[in-house]
């Protein structure tokens, strides 16, 4: 592992040891009125900054640019073992937990890290070619998986007996269900900047800069906030949960990516090493985001982004070794 790699793992693992320090000695509050500053920090996040940083992404897309053969090398195994083991926790968890909580450990399994830790990484084994690579898989990493495992999401709350509402059949559910899943923080702003776009618009040049710089907030604010999180929340998660969490996201996820890029779609040198290395991210900020808008499994998708992080070290070199065998 480069020593780049190296040092950004030590920034991340810092700045989330700031929010954890801001959050033990109650910078922000003491969180006894019924006012939980992570969940403060995280509406914001979740209403404010992440529609943001969508909306632009979605709105800068070339479609016509993306490489597409390399996209679907690594999206539709991805995607795969989303709705995978999204079904296994669905069985798993059984009728009595709380919705949407499969969902929400699906997004922390499945949604790796791909900004703060993917592009340095890319960058630094990869070179300016493999970065080009993967900024393409980054551009539509949101739009696809954050958009299926909020349906999923949605799905669930849905059809939940919580509702108060009687058992009704799916296609019952679906106006209901569509309109709370298109009028939501992650997808709404992906449509629209999706709209914008194929209508042929650029942003203004003020309007670019405001909703660029409300997306740069979302890496540093996310990093404090697990910290926060961490810190404020008052369940421990499973280590049995957590150390099954890391095998599906940083082994189990990029060997199926490497099987289906390499020997389903044909993918070889660079390209294979994007999707595999892409694949290989541990959890990222998103998945405490969207266990808070949720309000499931909080303290666990904290914690697995930290222990995913850390072995990082370890199973980074593991993949490249692998790599470079083939």
């Amino acid at each position: 592992m480069s020593l780049v790699v190296f040092h950004k793992l030590l920034a991340i693992c810092a700045t989330v040891g700031l929010g954890w320090l801001a959050g033990h000695l109650r910078w922000l509050g003491r969180g006894d009125n019924g006012v939980d500053p992570s969940q403060v920090l995280g509406a914001a996040a979740f209403y404010i900054f992440v529609p943001a940083l969508l909306f632009r992404t979605a709105a800068r897309i070339d479609f016509a640019l993306l490489p597409w053969h390399t996209l679907w090398a690594f999206f539709l195994p991805a995607m795969a073992c989303a709705l995978g083991y999204y079904a296994w926790q669905r069985h798993r968890l059984g009728r009595d937990a709380v919705p949407p909580s499969a969902a929400a450990r699906t997004v922390t399994a499945l949604y790796g890290n791909a900004v703060q830790l993917g592009i340095p990484v890319a960058l630094a084994v990869l070179g300016e070619a493999g970065l080009a690579l993967h900024l393409a898989l980054v551009s539509v990493h949101a739009l696809l998986l954050l958009s299926l495992l909020t349906v999923l999401a949605e799905l669930d709350l849905a059809r939940s007996p919580g509702t108060g509402m009687p058992a009704r059949p799916l296609r019952q559910l679906l106006p209901s269900l569509l309109r709370s899943t298109l009028i939501h923080p992650v997808v709404l702003p992906i449509l629209c900047g999706l709209g914008f776009k194929a209508l042929g618009l650029t942003l203004p040049g003020l309007a670019d800069e405001v909703l660029g710089l409300l997306g740069s907030a979302v890496v540093p604010l996310c990093l404090v906030l697990i910290g926060l999180s961490l810190a404020y929340q008052r369940t421990a998660a499973s280590w049995r949960a957590l150390a099954a969490l890391g095998v599906v996201k940083l082994l189990l996820l990029p060997a199926v990516v490497l099987v289906a890029a390499r020997w389903g779609f044909g993918l070889t040198g660079l390209p294979l090493k994007v999707v595999v290395l892409m694949a290989a991210l541990p959890s990222g900020s998103n998945a405490l985001i969207f266990a808070q808008r949720y309000g499931v499994l909080q303290a666990e998708a904290s914690a697995a982004i930290v222990v995913s992080t850390l072995a990082y070290v370890a199973t980074i070199s593991l993949w490249l070794a692998i790599l470079a065998a083939l």
